[in-house]
């Protein structure tokens, strides 16, 4: 895995074996960042040929994170959803058959980082979690829980037992994220794909559809673009944000 601040996330998250770097690499603050991150946790920086880096890594920025095979960011299951140690006021991420593993890592990136307990993904039909993923999250699949489950309907279905509301964004919803404060509790936010949107079956297992209000002529925003606007504007209003680093 590459990029500067995706391999100071994968060191501090523990799921760094080893870290390579580029001769004579250029000192920024990314870099910085991995140093520091390394020798908090006593993990040498390796000198390897680029062309080495070149190998593992795609847009590597100097800097690669070799990852032992059990240390790829920690998956569970649909059943484990009625078991997870889920605070009373926490938020779930549900993608609804997002593809683009840029969108993917983009959407984590925003769950993470509203304090997100959980990302919820289907099995088939969705981005896998690639380097380019954990890259474009900048690090946050490393540390975000990752359920990947057959049946989204079925999965929002365990979360709504244990007390979740299940909010799904669609742009031809009655009411906008402004339109009613967000419910208390736990809340899980389902994001559709793309192209389609939420399924319909996904739809009927919501309770609330909210849609994002559009001034412009372009009347829609990406997938992780809409999960942004809904964390930020809807979802953490009511809550306690807690600070974290500029």
């Amino acid at each position: 895995m590459g990029g500067r601040r995706a391999v100071a996330e994968a060191i501090r998250a523990g799921r760094a074996a080893e870290v390579l770097v580029a001769p004579n690499i250029r000192e920024t603050q990314g870099m910085r960042s991995v140093v520091e991150a390394a020798s908090a946790n006593s993990i040498v920086l390796r000198e390897v040929d680029r062309r080495e880096l070149d190998r593992l890594a795609r847009d590597h920025q100097g800097v690669v994170a070799v990852l032992a095979p059990e240390d790829v960011p920690r998956e569970i299951g649909e059943r484990d959803l009625a078991h997870f140690p889920f605070a009373e006021d926490a938020i779930a991420v549900v993608l609804d058959g997002v593809t683009d593993p840029q969108n993917l890592g983009a959407a984590a990136r925003s769950a993470e980082g509203a304090g997100a307990a959980v990302l919820v993904m289907r099995i088939r039909r969705a981005a896998d979690v690639t380097p380019a993923a954990i890259r474009a999250s900048a690090g946050a699949l490393m540390h975000l829980p990752l359920a990947r489950v057959a049946n989204i309907p079925r999965a929002l279905g365990r979360l709504q037992d244990v007390g979740f509301t299940v909010v799904g964004l669609s742009g031809d919803a009655q009411g906008s994220i402004y339109h009613e404060p967000c419910p208390a509790g736990r809340i899980a936010v389902v994001i559709g794909s793309e192209g389609e949107g939420l399924s319909r079956l996904v739809r009927e297992r919501c309770d609330v559809l909210r849609s994002i209000p559009m001034a412009g002529e372009v009347r829609s925003l990406n997938a992780s673009a809409s999960l942004a606007a809904v964390l930020y504007g809807y979802v953490l209003p009511p809550r306690q944000l807690r600070p974290g680093p500029q």
